[in-house]
């Protein structure tokens, strides 16, 4: 592999900010300094004005495949991923079939090998057959580990009771990924739902749907003695509570509930606002902030799950849960930052240090010798519009178009290969599975 010389980036890492050259070597990041020459056969790219972040990791995102392919596959979905300065995602079971044994799951990394533009893993969906199995099935190489759903999936992966919860959560050792909706409350509210009018969707799915769930699990996670990690949190009672309960669980927010408020999503997107947890008030929003600023988030991701434009535009509630959003999830997080919601120490904790400080990764989310060399290259000054030629996702629509963002990333390097630089993406993808210190050790 052709050796590399990233030359006059602003090197952000481990709470420093200077220009510095990095010199990339067998896939891995092998010098960083200044003034550094190339030699011999090495590529120099220039990167002076451009900042130069750990590699951005999504640890939720839907590609679909296999069974549901008409909506997004493996490939157009990292391709999506890349295109937005994503290194690394890490994909969910809900797939037909479901990913729930380890044929499934060596058939998911089959598919995606050199296939998915970025470095993947593929989480296990726990399931009440498959409870007793998951201590093994969490070690497979590839793997995010378990995943359970208490609410808002249909058939074997819907873990909604206790019992059953207790015993997924008794096998095994690795963190558990939770969404976190209570079942039995959504089928009690069912009726709220009032057709053709998707705002009625928080009222079904209402604040204590989710933290009834959230209250649940953390109870069982500590009876369990087992770390959990709680995905896309819209309440801010959540994060209070959550805030607890450190020493078990993390959590994660995702850039459409900081972003979106509904007064304002629902009468000018209609279903295409439609995801779950809800998207729900700007009070939430502001109070999702609030959290955010207390340090209680460990990640941002950006359960990317797109459906087709046929599908949702027939009439709430038949209409499917779930918008795009890994392509986005940067650019949306850099316009916040520009505004001065957030540190540029805080968005490299959220997309890049968050992720292998909860999931063990091994060699990637930091800047240093050693490591991956996994950059996300972004010009922070870059006033640009979201435009649906600019989406790679199969569903191509977004709930963010036509929106008017500053920062934009320039550059996706993955293990020193240039995958997109420009908007332009590598003639061929490279993806290989994400490495864990739980399954190489």
């Amino acid at each position: 592999m052709q050796a590399k010389l990233i030359k006059g980036a602003t090197v952000v890492n481990e709470g420093t900010s200077t220009i510095q050259d990095v010199l990339i070597e067998n896939g891995r990041i092998t010098r960083i300094g200044q003034g550094l020459q190339p030699t011999g056969n090495c590529l120099e790219i220039n990167a002076e004005g451009l900042h130069l972040l750990p590699g951005v990791i999504d640890d939720q995102v839907h590609f679909r495949e296999p069974g549901l392919t008409h909506k997004e596959d493996l490939e157009t979905g990292s391709r999506s991923a890349v295109a937005g300065g994503v290194t690394a995602v890490f994909e969910m079971p809900n797939t037909k079939p479901n990913t729930d044994t380890a044929d499934r799951v060596a058939d998911k990394l089959a598919r995606a090998h050199h296939r998915m533009w970025c470095d993947h893993a593929f989480y296990v969906g726990a399931t009440s057959s498959n409870a007793e199995s998951l201590k093994e099935l969490e070690r497979i190489p590839g793997t995010a580990g378990v995943k359970i759903f208490m609410g808002a999936s249909t058939g074997d992966l819907l873990v909604a009771d206790d019992g059953a919860l207790a015993r997924v959560l008794a096998s095994g050792k690795r963190r558990v990924a939770i969404h976190a909706e209570d079942e039995f409350r959504m089928n009690e509210r069912a009726d709220l739902r009032v057709s053709g009018d998707p705002s009625s969707h928080p009222v079904w799915r209402d604040d204590e749907s989710a933290i009834l769930a959230t209250r649940r699990i953390l109870r069982l996670a500590r009876e369990a003695k087992r770390r959990i990690h709680i995905l896309h949190i819209t309440t801010p009672a959540e994060f209070e509570l959550i805030a607890q309960h450190k020493d078990i669980a993390t959590c994660e927010v995702t850039p459409q509930h900081l972003t979106l408020a509904g007064e304002e999503a629902y009468p000018r997107l209609g279903t295409y606002a439609q995801m779950n947890p809800p998207i729900r008030s700007g009070a939430h929003r502001d109070g999702l902030w609030h959290w955010l600023a207390q340090g209680v988030p460990d990640v941002v991701g950006s359960d990317h799950a797109p459906h087709t434009i046929e599908e949702k535009s027939k009439t709430y509630p038949d209409t499917p849960s779930g918008m795009p959003g890994v392509q986005t999830l940067l650019p949306l997080l850099l316009d916040h930052m520009h505004h001065g919601r957030l540190s540029m120490q805080r968005l490299i904790d959220l997309t890049s240090a968050g992720a292998q400080r909860i999931f063990g990764l091994v060699g990637k989310g930091r800047i240093a010798a050693g490591y991956d060399a996994d950059f996300t290259v972004v010009d922070l000054k870059k006033r640009w519009t979201v435009t649906e030629d600019w989406l790679q996702s199969r569903c191509g629509w977004s709930p963010f178009t036509g929106m008017e963002l500053t920062g934009k990333p320039i550059g996706t390097i993955i293990r020193g290969h240039r995958v997109m630089w420009e908007d332009t993406l590598a003639d061929s993808a490279i993806g290989e599975p994400v490495r864990f210190e739980a399954t190489e050790f």
